[in-house]
């Protein structure tokens, strides 16, 4: 039987490197035909597709450097301008994430997926490749955990963090990826424990701790933000 699966194995890996070697162009140079890709080290199938006089066209599958050549991802081109719908996989066939790539670079809605599962972790929007928009992060029943703004990859705007009840744990303000502004914190019941003013991802102002709705403490955080700043001088 190892003998058998070892002759198929070798047989397959032939075809593979022959096919890959058989790639076409056509008269101007460009790629056209079905195509292919190898791994040098194991000669086992990279990617297969097909391209119509240097433009990809239909489906094109990659694969797992493994005995297996496991499908880890495929882009659609059939929109044609170089935009694809992609989806790359986990090795059991679950999708990790999926959206639609413009020249290779993120755009518009993409969904990711805890790992395993059909659940949505996160639900995100990119602009050329970076994160532009909001960005919702979900619990594996679909209850939002997170909600941020971004700009060209970083927090900007404001940030929520939830509980799988609903109840906003943090409230805050973002300005690129640092802390700025006015954050509220809540315990797992919704009561207000601390709220206060953050510069530059440092706590500055007055902070007001709260037990049970009630103020209990007040701190000044000036004096606290001008020390720090002379440490980092």
């Amino acid at each position: 039987m190892k003998i058998k699966f070892a002759i198929l194995s070798v047989l397959f890996i032939t075809s593979i490197g022959a096919w890959a070697q058989g790639n076409q162009f056509d008269d101007k140079g460009k790629r056209h035909g079905k195509w292919g890709d190898v791994y040098e080290t194991t000669k086992l199938p990279r990617y297969e597709g097909t391209f119509e006089h240097g433009k990809e066209t239909g489906v094109f599958k990659f694969y797992q450097n493994d005995k297996n050549s496991t499908l880890i991802a495929t882009r659609d081109f059939s929109a044609g301008n170089g935009v694809s719908y992609t989806i790359f996989y986990d090795e059991n066939g679950k999708k990790l994430s999926e959206g639609k790539e413009v020249n290779r670079l993120r755009e518009g809605e993409w969904k990711f997926y805890h790992p395993g599962k059909e659940a949505i972790l996160s639900v995100e929007q990119y602009s050329k490749g970076k994160l532009t928009g909001t960005r919702k992060v979900y619990f594996p029943n679909a209850a939002i955990a997170e909600e941020a703004q971004y700009k060209d990859d970083m927090k900007n705007g404001t940030y929520k963090k939830y509980t799988e009840k609903g109840i906003v744990l943090e409230e805050s303000m973002y300005k690129n990826d640092e802390l700025n502004g006015l954050a509220t914190y809540r315990n797992a019941e919704g009561e207000v424990v601390s709220k206060g003013q953050f510069a530059n991802n440092v706590k500055t102002g007055v902070w007001k701790y709260f037990e049970k709705g009630k103020l209990v403490k007040e701190e000044d955080k000036t004096n606290l933000k001008i020390e720090l700043i002379r440490i980092r001088e």
